[in-house]
Order: structure tokens, then sequence, then C-alpha cells
């Protein structure tokens, strides 16, 4: 009696070319990193890493249109909403929760979508990147609308769940954005501007954390940073907006506002005192010269840009 051979598997379309793609070629550069010394494997890694900024560089006019559009949604009371998977989706989240202590912004403003939830940052959960649908699902959750930006952050640009999500968000009206090291993507075809930042294969085939994970990391960086900025949360290019959580934090917001004004530090103390322990209602209350009361309705005018809060008249513009 024959037997009959069971049906073969059919791979998925995400990973049937996987080899084609830059991120998973092998590189010879790093050929026989098995039987290299410590400074050799440290050395050739440094090496390829040096290839990452320029990658980037090639990338900053997409990068700009990004923190133009997060910008204006976040000043249009929209949300920066970045999904991701695996050590993307993990970098993602970093950039989101760095943003509330370090611009006072409110956590609902940029928020992260990742694959597997929350757990799967400390444990691998890479099995539900592969469902276009769960990540429909999560960003439909957020309820995206046009006032949103939404922004798919995927090493290889065919994270199932990433495109699917982002998909998604674009039908709901909101913008989106690709952040991706790989040119001509599935993700690419389905968000309004791309970001590619082509670093190359990597020192361990195919291991995204490193050149493709820091590219992203300082795309990101590039993009909260600058829309911050364009927002008025930065003046000269000190952290005014910072939040004064811990003692880190407080010295920090003193020291910023000492150099902001040019005062000493007990007049930078007690002025942080009388000003609610605002930086930027102090920045204000000082470059005006005015009261608190004043200095918060210029930058409730201003929405919170503290330089268009200083010279009011601007305001008017």
């Amino acid at each position: 009696m024959s037997e009959t051979a069971p049906p073969a598997k059919s791979v998925p379309s995400h990973i049937s070319d996987l080899q084609a793609l830059p991120t998973e070629r092998l590189n010879e550069a790093s050929a026989g990193l098995d039987v290299k010394s410590a400074i050799d494997i440290a050395r050739i890694i440094n090496a390829e890493d040096v290839k990452v900024a320029a990658a980037v560089k090639r990338a900053l006019p997409e990068i700009a249109m990004v923190i133009d559009t997060v910008a204006r949604s976040l000043r249009d009371g929209g949300r920066l909403i970045y999904v991701g998977a695996g050590s993307s989706g993990r970098i993602a989240a970093l950039d989101a929760s760095e943003c509330p202590p370090t611009f006072s912004t409110a956590p609902s403003q940029v928020q992260y979508i990742m694959a597997g939830g929350p757990k799967a940052l400390a444990s691998a959960s890479d099995v539900n990147e592969d469902s276009p649908e769960l990540g429909q699902r999560d960003i439909a959750r957020r309820r995206p609308t046009r006032k949103d930006i939404v922004i798919g952050v995927s090493a290889s640009g065919r994270t199932p769940y990433v495109v699917g999500a982002t998909e998604y968000a674009r039908s709901r009206g909101a913008k989106t954005a690709a952040i991706t090291c790989n040119p001509n993507s599935d993700l690419s075809q389905v968000v309004d501007v791309t970001i590619c930042a082509e670093v190359g294969p990597e020192i361990v085939t195919g291991s995204t954390r490193m050149k493709a994970s820091s590219a992203q990391k300082m795309i990101l960086n590039m993009i909260t940073t600058g829309a911050m900025t364009r927002l008025g949360y930065v003046y000269e290019n000190l952290m005014v907006n910072v939040h004064m959580k811990n003692a880190k934090l407080v010295e920090r917001g003193i020291r910023v506002l000492m150099k902001v004004c040019e005062i000493d530090r007990d007049t930078a103390i007690r002025t942080i005192k009388s000003a609610g322990k605002s930086i930027p209602i102090a920045v204000v209350m000082l470059k005006a010269q005015v009261d608190k009361m004043e200095a918060v309705r210029r930058l409730q005018k201003s929405d919170g840009n503290v330089r268009l809060a200083i010279d009011d008249s601007r305001l008017e513009l």
C-alpha cells in the first residue's frame, strides 16, 4: 500500500524571497567572524556601523517631510503612533516612552503599537508579526483619524503586522510613513512617505537589531526631536520643556533656566517655584518680564511655543 505524501506547506509571500533583501544578504566584511579575536570583532562591527550615519544622511529629505507632518499633527491635536514588531517595535517603544520626560508631552501624544503587545518588549512574540489582521485590529483600537500620523517601523519593510496596521490607518484618513532599510518594500506601497536607510547586510546575517535598528533609532530621534523643536518645546538648543520628576531632571531644569535667562542659581530656583515648577512658564516670565498669569496666557496662545510666547507680538502675525 503506497503512502500519500503530506501536502507541502506554502511559504508565506513575505519570507519566500527573504534572501534577496539587502539586510538578509551575507556580509563579506564579517566572513569568518567566529574565529576572530575580540578586538577584530569589535573593529569589524565598528567599521560597519560607520556606514549607518551615511545611509541615514541619504534619507534626510524624507525625514524632514515626516518631521513637519508630525509637528502639524501634534499642533492640530493629533497623535504620532508608531507600529512595529520585534527589534523595530522595541526601538519605536523606546522613542515614544522618552517623549514625556524630555518634552513634557502627554503620554497620548506619542504612542506605540507592538506586535504581541507590551509583553513583547521583554519577551519575543514574533509569531504575531505574521498577521496583518492583528495589526489592523490593534490600530483600529486606537481609532486613527485624519489628525494623526501613523509610522510603520520595519527593517525589512514587509512585516505583515506593520503593513496591515499602517494600511488600515491610511484608509481611515491618517497620514502615514514608513521607516525601513530595504527599498521598494511592501510597506512603502501603503504609506504617504517612505524613509529608507539602506544600511546593507548585517555583520551577523539577518540580525537587524544591529545596523538596521541603529539607523531606525537615529531616524526616530530626528523625527521626535525635530517635531518638538518645530513646536517650540526647545529654546535655542535647550530642553526648556523638561519634565522635572526626579532629582536629575530638577537639576537640569535649574541649569536650563540659568543658561537661557543668564541668572544665578538662587534666582532660578525662586522663579521655578513661583512658576509652579514649570520651566516654560519660568522662561517666559523672565525673558518677557511678565507675571505667571501672563506667561501662562502667552503659552496657551502660542500652543506651548516658548519663543513665540516670549515675543507676544509675533502671535498676532
